[in-house]
């Protein structure tokens, strides 16, 4: 059955606000895009109320961050780096079109890819150029939450990989506690226990850019501080699923010894693969053909618009 033309967006009180008053870049675009093509755009509460009630409303549902609830639901989930987003049929980063695509570095040109990183290496980090960044300093692990549990998409906790690291090298190590987690005091001894037992070790909050500046590479779940990394020309190992896994050494594919061994020496296409990842398969919301490239997007995902 035909769906009528009718988007609700579902939004947290501050984008809801922002969207309202036409602040939010990307759902200022969604709605151009749409409204000409004789569609509804509504702006509605992310209560929980709410969310329920979608799948029995008839038209389209769109949420931010949040996973679709329905088949008639997608997510719109920034690339990473404003302005660029995408929207999927699903929440799991590791399920996204892009981490199922094939990146071929010889399709993609190096000196624009080297202009593209360049620039935004200096926009999101204000480092200009390489001059500076080493690979003479420690291997950098960048945690994320839940530090003593394995997750679906994990191959051991983020308290095994620390320790399959201890074991994998002689080298310093770098633990870099996310500054916007909330961790416990179970996993705030834990880590502080293994900082105290191995002089090799150094425990920090936050310092992403200044760690990616001296690091030797970078090992880590799937923090974004390995995409991150690439804008420094620093190899990556993964532990868990992601969507920007192609030109990093991927514990789930290769086995721990071998992804620990190979990133030493990895030479992966850093600037084009930024370039191909984010600039090539998102969407750019301040672009002239924004609208196009949200249609495009709507469409593949069986969307009637």
């Amino acid at each position: 059955m035909a769906q009528p033309k009718i988007l609700r967006v579902y939004l947290d009180p501050i984008p809801l606000k922002q969207a309202r008053n036409g602040e939010f870049g990307i759902l200022t675009r969604i709605r151009e895009a749409l409204e000409p093509r004789g569609f509804r755009v509504e702006w509605r509460e992310n209560s929980e109320v709410e969310r329920l009630t979608s799948a029995a409303r008839r038209g389209y549902a769109l949420f931010l961050m949040d996973d679709p609830l329905h088949g008639r639901a997608l997510t719109l989930r920034k690339a990473y780096y404003y302005p660029y987003w995408r929207i999927e049929a699903t929440g799991q980063r590791w399920e996204f079109e892009v981490a199922r695509k094939h990146f071929d570095p010889d399709e993609t040109d190096p000196v624009q890819a080297q202009n593209w990183a360049s620039n935004w290496r200096n926009w999101l980090f204000k480092q200009k150029g390489l001059e500076g960044v080493t690979r003479d300093g420690p291997v950098y692990l960048p945690l994320q939450g839940r530090l003593m549990e394995r997750r679906s998409f994990q191959t051991m906790s983020p308290m095994e990989m620390i320790r399959t690291v201890q074991a994998a090298t002689d080298k310093p190590i770098l633990l870099g506690l996310h500054p916007g987690e909330d961790y416990s005091a179970a996993e705030r001894e834990a880590v502080q226990k293994i900082a105290d037992a191995d002089p090799r070790v150094t425990l920090q909050t936050g310092g992403m850019i200044e760690a990616l500046q001296c690091c030797d590479y970078v090992v880590t779940q799937n923090s974004t501080a390995a995409l991150s990394g690439f804008f420094f020309h620093k190899p990556a190992v993964l532990f868990g699923q992601i969507d920007f896994h192609h030109q990093m050494l991927n514990v789930a594919e290769l086995g721990r010894d071998r992804a620990l061994s190979e990133v030493k020496s990895a030479t992966p296409a850093f600037d084009q693969y930024l370039h191909w990842f984010i600039h090539q398969n998102s969407i750019k919301a301040d672009v002239p053909d924004a609208d196009q490239q949200i249609i495009t997007a709507l469409q593949k995902r069986g969307w009637d618009v």
